[in-house]
């Protein structure tokens, strides 16, 4: 996981990139009609879910008409103004501060209920604030003149909403408006604030809704109409006493609370509506929004961490992961933030200037780091393993020409005989028949965590412990050269049955495989125009002659000393000490046998120890004892290394007819590589 540096110029783009974007989600949550929604709907969501608990308000009662009040009436609309009449008289006796009538009177009833009623409203002992409006798509002129008439002019009130044009719920408060006459009312709630003496601004506040002591308790103290006469003066006491229908069907208004509660927990009479609002100017609550300048701060850092993360060097599946982890933090946080510290942050367009950030760094990065990774994985696949494609993936700094020193092991490997082979086939069989043994051949090698060097021909060049660490490179490498040799008898068997289908004569393939051990130089190897990942260094050449040497001691691996020590469990033959061609100094060199299954057996381990006798017999020059052990290792050799003891035999034989000089160290020099 990595960021790469940018450039002046990409640096620049990046943050153009980050600053539109944080831009763009704020206009979209301000002009997008979409956008706006669904952020209001995620802050109603938590005002409804998660409004911090609190006691029941202390300044304001409700005096509920309810569906039992109008139940004592022959009618029940208009409300019965003698009703109404009567209980602002005896709340009056109960000393409220103030008392607020929420209930339009726009049309005439009985004559002398009306009257009596106006008297009431024009006589009262207590500051009063009573619903009004001249609107007219609420009332007719006719309706207007009655309300004119009835309704005191310093009691008058506007009792209108703001409803959101979006989805008709109400969550500003109604600052006034200027009438007809050009005289500017008060809306309800700022008209029962100045009569107060409290002063509130003429602009629309967001509503401040009164959270509840529980989930059963409403957030004021709500009283029927019908037994107010009956209740302790301690209850309505220099309280504002609001008087208003709360009856289920009428009046009733969406709030925030709808996006989560239908019916009536969503939806609240204009009583409690105003109630809320009233609470809220007197208490003097702010909004829990933090306002344009700290949104748009919030916004932008958001918008630079999706920034970041779209220039960040992941995989996809990893980045859509922490995006997810990412936003997912930030509503959590949103959600108990409000809860805990009663602040409303914005979550649709910190999230949108997020993804929006993301997308554009991604744009001008991460498709560029896809093409790369692409190009990588399409070049190299089939020639490294899969560990090392991935690395060159997450770092392709090293495809950079340059090298470094580390210890390796090396495998070359040949099909003996290749020319005669070839004399069998036309190209396209002959390709067939390439193809057909390079592919297990390479599938041992990359299982065994081996990289394909190249490919010459029949022959491989493959290579362990670069780029990736592999302790155990030694012994991987043998392994390899064991599934290849069995991958070969395999072939061969397919091979000899197609040949007898086809009534064609055939020999088997045999191939020689060299290892060797030592520190090399790896790495891109070339030139500006064109590199291979490569290794260089004696002791490759090392294992190129150790493959040679294979067909002159007749088996099929080949391994060096170093190879054979650091992968010792496994089951090693020493062949002889040579001086290969291009070296002075002599090398032990070894054949390897099986692996540590084959290496544990009683079999492997007596002819070990007669070979090892054989060997050892031949350098201190005792020929007929060396003879006798050849005989006695051939009778227990398997067949892949009688063409060895055939050698020695030949060379006892040799030195018995012309002895060495004196000075011989018993080291073989190859004069063939």
């Amino acid at each position: 996981m990595s960021i790469s540096r940018p450039g002046p110029k990409r640096l620049v783009l990046l943050i153009a990139v980050g600053v539109f974007a944080a831009a763009a989600a704020m206009l979209g949550v301000r002009y997008i009609a979409l956008i706006a929604q669904a952020e209001q709907f995620v802050a109603d969501v938590r005002t409804a879910t998660l409004l911090p608990a609190e006691p029941q308000d202390a300044n304001v009662v409700i005096v509920g008409i309810t569906e039992d009040t109008l139940a004592r009436f022959p009618y029940r609309s208009p409300v019965d103004r003698e009703f109404l009449g009567k209980l602002i008289e005896t709340l009056e006796g109960l000393r409220p501060k103030l008392i607020a009538i929420d209930v339009l009177f726009d049309q005439p009833t009985e004559p002398a209920k009306d009257a009596y009623l106006r008297g009431v409203l024009a006589k009262a002992s207590v500051p009063l604030a009573v619903g009004y409006t001249d609107n007219p798509q609420i009332v007719d002129s006719a309706q207007k003149k009655f309300l004119d008439a009835f309704v005191p002019v310093q009691a008058r009130a506007r009792a209108e909403l703001i409803v959101d044009p979006l989805d008709g719920a109400v969550r500003w408060i109604f600052p006034g408006a200027r009438g007809a006459d050009g005289s500017y009312m008060l809306g309800f709630a700022r008209d029962v604030a100045h009569k107060l003496g409290i002063d509130t601004p003429d602009v629309p506040q967001e509503m401040v809704w009164h959270g509840r002591p529980d989930r059963d308790t409403p957030p004021f103290r709500t009283f029927p109409a019908h037994f107010a006469a009956s209740l302790p003066a301690a209850w309505f006491k220099d309280k504002v006493v609001l008087i208003g229908e709360t009856v289920s069907l009428t009046d009733r208004h969406r709030t925030p609370f709808a996006a989560v509660y239908s019916g009536n927990a969503g939806e609240l009479p204009g009583i409690e509506i105003h109630a809320h609002a009233i609470a809220q100017l007197i208490e003097g609550r702010a909004s829990p929004r933090l306002g344009l300048p700290a949104d748009a701060v919030l916004v932008a850092c958001v918008a630079f961490v999706g920034l970041l993360l779209g220039i960040l060097d992941v995989a996809l599946a990893l980045r859509m992961g922490i995006a997810l982890a990412f936003l997912t933090l930030l509503w959590a946080a949103g959600f108990a933030i409000f809860h805990y510290a009663d602040a409303m942050i914005p979550l649709v367009a910190p999230s949108l200037a997020f993804l929006l950030a993301a997308s554009g760094g991604d744009a001008l990065t991460g498709r560029e780091a896809r093409r790369q990774r692409e190009f990588i994985q399409s070049a190299f696949s089939r020639y490294l393993s899969p560990q090392l494609v991935k690395q060159l993936i997450h770092t392709p700094k090293r495809l950079e020409l340059g090298g470094e020193m580390r210890e390796m092991t090396l495998m070359f490997s040949d099909v003996r005989g290749f020319t005669a082979i070839s004399e069998r086939f036309d190209a396209h069989g002959l390709t067939s028949f390439i193809n057909r043994f390079l592919t297990p051949m390479t599938d041992a090698i990359l299982a065994a965590r081996g990289t394909i060097d190249k490919y010459m021909g029949d022959a491989i060049m493959a290579f362990w412990n670069a780029p990736l660490d592999d302790p155990a490179h030694a012994e991987n490498a043998c392994r390899a050269a064991l599934v290849m040799r069995s991958e070969l008898v395999r072939l061969n068997e397919a091979w000899r049955a197609e040949a007898e289908t086809g009534g064609k004569p055939f020999a088997d393939v045999r191939i020689g495989i060299g290892l060797n051990t030592g520190t090399c130089c790896v790495g891109n190897l070339g030139s500006d125009q064109r590199f291979d990942y490569s290794v260089l260094g004696d002791d490759v050449n090392l294992a190129s002659r150790f493959e040679g040497q294979s067909s002159t001691y007749g088996v099929d691996i080949v391994v060096g000393e170093r190879t054979a020590q650091a992968a010792a469990g496994l089951a090693f033959l020493e062949l002889d000490l040579v001086r290969v061609k291009g070296k002075t100094r002599p090398t032990r060199i070894y054949a390897l046998i099986g692996d540590e299954r084959v290496a544990t057996t009683a079999a492997f381990a007596a002819l070990k120890a007669e070979h090892d006798a054989m060997l050892v017999a031949y350098r201190a020059r005792r020929w007929t004892e060396a003879l006798s052990r050849v005989e006695g290792c051939r009778a227990q050799a398997p067949p892949g290394l009688l063409g060895c003891y055939a050698l020695y035999e030949e060379r006892i034989a040799a030195c018995r007819a012309n002895p060495p000089p004196l000075d011989w160290d018993g080291v073989f020099v190859a004069l063939t590589k």
